[in-house]
């Protein structure tokens, strides 16, 4: 699970770089972008979009369901998700909107109720929630109508303007960005974590993270996913309507299987041996301080060392700039886990909750 988890930090890389210039308009386009663009817009829709997020909510669930083995109550659980969410108002707050340790915290304390069900029970649970989502989401997006906007136009450098006037603005652009994503979660996004949470925790439950998928389910999720990324693909061109609307549903459910299968080739590939791919696995053991490394090193990047980058990147250079900061990771994972056990933020945060149980005993 470590390899797993090493995997899903490092991809989010790929995702998340977009959202570093101006958080609220991910990735602009030029008027007439490179082809390039059109390219790597394809492969993220089929391999990234989406995939290393559910994988980290998958992983998430399940991590939850051991630890409730370990401790059979859910009070330590309570301790390290209250934290969970502290950093990650923290993260949120300060440096980033689009933090996702607030959510999985919540996320996490919403499920803590479920984790004695059956899977009959768990499935239908995780099926509901997930269906709340989506129809919320498509809701919520068939209400949107905006005109497209384009990198080199006047409009996109006003916006920049606001946004690199000072770091004063930014951290104000910030905070009211986060305050919006406090009011998100529980409308838009704590259904379908919570939904995919569950899922984990079947998973774990029927073997899929130490033997795999089944050949029948192999067949089904790959069935799908090839379904629904050909759906999202046809609702590319969409920036309106109902077409607009799907775009993210679909994509919901296409990072589910897909997500499903990455986790499949995984354990194929390792075997379950501690071996295999052992940088990976050292990465997995200190995601949490390389998630918000992963935030510094872009926010110093973009805000304050070249900010011109927001006018220039197109695709290709913020993935380019996604492997850089991949290949850092891996570096620094290296050298630091031959002196240390533990990621300086995963220690913090034991030594925290523990602090907390303490105190209340």
């Amino acid at each position: 699970m470590d390899f797993i988890r090493g995997i899903a930090v490092l991809g989010l890389v790929f995702i998340n770089c977009f959202s570093f210039a101006i958080f609220e308009l991910n990735y602009t386009p030029l008027t007439t972008p490179p082809p390039s663009d059109q390219f790597l817009n394809i492969l993220s829709l089929i391999f990234v979009e989406g995939r290393f997020r559910t994988l980290f909510t998958l992983l998430f669930g399940a991590g939850l369901y051991i630890q409730y083995q370990r401790y059979q109550c859910t009070e330590p659980l309570k301790k390290r998700l209250h934290w969970l969410i502290v950093f990650g108002l923290i993260h949120g707050f300060l440096l980033w909107a689009g933090d996702i340790l607030f959510l999985y915290g919540v996320s996490g304390l919403f499920i803590l109720r479920y984790l004695d069900c059956t899977n009959e029970e768990l499935k239908n649970k995780a099926a509901f929630f997930t269906f709340i989502s989506l129809m919320t989401i498509a809701i919520f997006m068939l209400g949107l109508n905006e005109a497209p906007l384009y990198r080199d136009s006047p409009e996109y450098y006003e916006i920049y303007t606001s946004y690199y006037q000072s770091i004063g603005a930014h951290f104000g652009q910030n905070i009211a960005m986060s305050a919006y994503m406090l009011l998100a979660v529980p409308i838009l996004l704590l259904w379908a974590s919570a939904g995919f949470m569950l899922i984990g925790i079947l998973a774990y439950k029927y073997g899929v993270f130490s033997k795999g998928l089944s050949k029948a389910l192999l067949i089904k999720l790959i069935i799908l996913s090839a379904l629904f990324i050909s759906l999202r693909l046809m609702l590319v061109p969409y920036n309106q309507g109902i077409g607009y609307a799907l775009q993210e549903p679909v994509n919901e459910l296409a990072a589910l299987c897909v997500a499903l299968l990455y986790i499949h080739l995984i354990v194929k590939l390792c075997d379950n041996s501690a071996h295999i791919g052992g940088l990976i696995q050292q990465v997995g053991r200190l995601a949490f301080t390389l998630y918000i490394s992963q935030t510094i090193m872009q926010l110093l990047l973009f805000k304050v060392f070249f900010p011109q980058w927001t006018l220039n990147f197109n695709r290709l250079d913020y993935w380019l700039l996604a492997i850089s900061l991949v290949i850092v990771q891996l570096i620094f994972t290296a050298i630091y886990s031959r002196y240390f056990k533990q990621g300086p933020l995963e220690y913090l945060w034991r030594k925290l909750a523990k602090i907390n149980r303490e105190k209340i005993a």
